[in-house]
């Protein structure tokens, strides 16, 4: 039976691939879950992506996932460094939490280095891309395992 893991983008993720690619390069999320979509079918997890620029409904989504899927892969993007909305849902879902950053944060300005979802992730992987999130996938198939 194959599970579910919910990737959950926040806000401007919607223009990756067209938004500051010196940063975050030319890939797309839709790149993103195709490449996902191929990590999790070799663990028999299946993808379900989402991105919001609007933090009500990536709160709504985490609570879905309690009932819904395995685990949680998250980019908060912005909401990272102010959202104690997004920390409390995700200490309400049972499951794994992991949180990728496309940038690393930690070389970036100095209010990008602190991140509220990273008090609930079992890991982050921040400064690898877009290939952060296949990363992620294989940590989330070991967890789960």
């Amino acid at each position: 039976m194959s599970k579910t893991i919910y990737i959950l983008n926040g806000p401007n993720l919607n223009l990756l691939g067209k938004r500051e690619p010196e940063i975050y390069g030319t890939d797309t999320l839709m790149d993103v879950e195709v490449a996902c979509t191929q990590v999790g079918a070799e663990f028999g997890l299946t993808v379900k992506q989402l991105q919001s620029n609007h933090e009500g409904q990536l709160v709504e989504w985490v609570h879905e996932a309690r009932t819904e899927a395995a685990g949680i892969i998250i980019n908060p993007a912005a909401y990272s460094h102010t959202s104690v909305a997004i920390l409390d849902a995700l200490h309400m879902f049972e499951g794994p939490v992991l949180e990728v950053h496309i940038s690393n944060i930690h070389k970036r300005e100095t209010f990008r280095h602190h991140s509220y979802v990273s008090a609930r992730a079992e890991g982050v992987i921040a400064g690898f891309g877009v290939n952060g999130y296949a990363l992620a996938m294989r940590q989330m198939a070991t967890l789960l395992t």
